[in-house]
């Protein structure tokens, strides 16, 4: 069993319902470490750390585009996904992919395109396994922050949007 420095283990993740394939990990991001998992040939899992083990052709792709996308060279994943989620995440991740590189929408907005409550929509968000490529740090509250899933919790979000050039919007 291979493990990174942090802990994260192939038998965390398939405890997780996951049996994954392939890793490749970024370890210097403004947000910290991060490895993509990948499980019959798609992306399914972000994880904060870096996970040693056997790559592919599309976790060394998924790495090279968030790479990319942290250099300010890339707004736009196109990478194959398969987040293990429920068909309303689903829902919810295809709008959050619709939210343009340094815009933002508040959990209201998309609650009332998505026809749920506010609090659905922060379920959901907290929920993301894809975080940044599945953007969901590009979702605010009406008068916060909110949350974020990923590495720093809020101040990783922050790092995200200022990297968006959306910081204005934080002020």
């Amino acid at each position: 069993m291979r493990a990174c420095a942090c802990g994260v283990t192939r038998r965390y993740l398939r405890k997780m319902g996951l049996n994954p394939s392939y890793f490749a990990s970024l370890p210097d991001t403004p947000v910290g470490p991060v490895s993509v998992v990948v499980q019959d040939g798609a992306v399914v899992r972000l994880e904060w750390a870096v996970i040693d083990g056997p790559s592919d052709p599309v976790a060394d792709t998924a790495v090279v585009q968030l790479a990319e996308y942290f250099a300010r060279k890339r707004q736009v994943f196109d990478l194959p996904l398969a987040p293990q989620v429920s068909d309303f995440q689903r829902k919810f991740g295809a709008a959050l992919c619709e939210i343009p590189f340094g815009e933002t929408r508040t959990y209201g907005d998309l609650a009332k395109d998505l026809g749920v409550p506010a609090q659905a929509i922060g379920q959901a968000c907290g929920a993301n396994p894809i975080a940044i490529i599945i953007p969901c740090h590009r979702v605010l509250g009406a008068a916060s922050l909110g949350g974020f899933s990923g590495a720093g919790g809020v101040e990783g979000k922050v790092q995200l949007l200022r990297l968006e050039g959306a910081a204005s919007l934080l002020i």
